[in-house]
């Protein structure tokens, strides 16, 4: 690169700002020239990691833009505001990487692709889970045509509950958990809370990676409907394709996190082929691989992996600089997809019945 990257974080509603930050200020191409939250206090941490000087410390976003004047904004918003802080930030022409899901609803999804669109920057959807070498490395065997053609993928995934952790997957007390439930836009329908929302959007689009691309043809999700709370802890979704069935089931509530101890069922991937399987579990050092030759199975170490495919910093600027389009579960096509599965699972889960895939 010829010249450092002007990076701001605004709106730190989801822990992971915290994460995405320390991605941008150990990029060696990177200047981490301001963060912007209402409620200075969740910027605390960050202030203090990175060195920031109260100059480059803001409460009103506006004013961090203008002053700053970023080539991507890192955003963190609760998912009910993904769209608003989308096009509130598109207008300034800037590239804009979003935590994880892609949006509460289809349309403000397309939404957001239009305004940046018309703003001249580049969208990025982060999941996390893209980022872990297992997942990688089972892409990489799936692309090698090791297990034939992906038919079913069935996914589980959560942690003991949102309010558990907060950036760098630090515990939180009990004290702060029981007095943040009650304001947390998780725990709230209308800022897009529960699981099915945080969770589900993972296993669609990292479930449509897999097999190419594909879209299901119905949707039968059930959730659950916890006394005294607005939104589901749990929520299990059936996906037909022409190829066969998907499961993807959401969780909060696991016994164990899985970033400490697996809990069982392990989180993670089973991705189903015409000839051979694989699984994929998070935050393990290998996968299994099981194909006509190998029925025993065979344990695969992950792929190491480098620079710029580590992060997503890493890899959206290297976007950016080189041209290349953004591909895989960070692109908005193919998240999209995935929040065509998430929006039909809502309907799905609201009727209690069976639809077929929205668009």
């Amino acid at each position: 690169m010829s010249e450092m990257r002007r990076v701001v974080g605004i709106n730190f509603d989801h822990m992971h700002m915290g994460d995405n930050l320390s991605f941008a200020h150990e990029h060696p191409d990177v200047e981490l020239v301001g963060v912007s939250d209402e409620r200075p206090e969740r910027m605390e941490s960050a202030i203090a990691s990175f060195g920031l000087k109260p100059s480059q410390v803001f409460t009103d976003w506006r004013a961090c833009m203008e002053q700053t004047s970023p080539e991507l904004v890192i955003l963190c918003p609760a998912t009910g505001e993904h769209a608003l802080w989308v096009e509130r930030i598109a207008q300034f022409g800037c590239h804009v990487m979003l935590e994880k899901p892609f949006a509460s609803n289809l349309a403000d999804a397309d939404a957001m692709v239009g305004a940046m669109a018309r703003g001249g920057g580049r969208l990025a959807i982060n999941w996390p889970l893209a980022w872990y070498p297992p997942h990688v490395t089972a892409k990489r065997l799936v692309d090698e045509g090791r297990i034939g053609e992906v038919q079913s993928v069935n996914y589980y995934d959560g942690n003991r509950g949102p309010l558990y952790h907060v950036e760098a997957k630090i515990e939180t007390s009990a004290e702060f958990r029981a007095e943040e439930k009650a304001q947390s836009w998780f725990y709230k329908r209308e800022k897009g809370g529960g699981s099915l929302l945080d969770y589900l959007g993972y296993g669609a689009t990292l479930g449509t990676w897999f097999m190419g691309g594909a879209s299901p043809v119905s949707i039968t999700t059930v959730a659950d409907d916890p006394e005294g709370l607005e939104v589901d802890e749990h929520s299990i979704t059936i996906a037909r394709y022409e190829s066969g069935l998907c499961r993807f089931e959401t969780r909060w509530g696991t016994f164990t996190d899985p970033w400490t101890h697996q809990p069982q069922p392990k989180c993670g991937f089973e991705i189903i082929g015409s000839a051979g399987t694989i699984t994929s579990y998070d935050y393990e050092d290998t996968v299994r691989l099981q194909t006509r030759d190998e029925e025993e199975g065979l344990i695969l170490p992950v792929d190491a992996q480098s620079a710029p495919f580590e992060n997503p910093v890493q890899y959206m600027l290297h976007c950016i600089d080189t041209g290349q389009e953004i591909e895989g579960p960070l692109s908005p096509e193919m998240a999209r997809v995935g929040q065509q599965i998430v929006d039909s699972a809502v309907m799905s889960a609201s009727l209690g019945r069976t639809v077929e895939l929205i668009d």
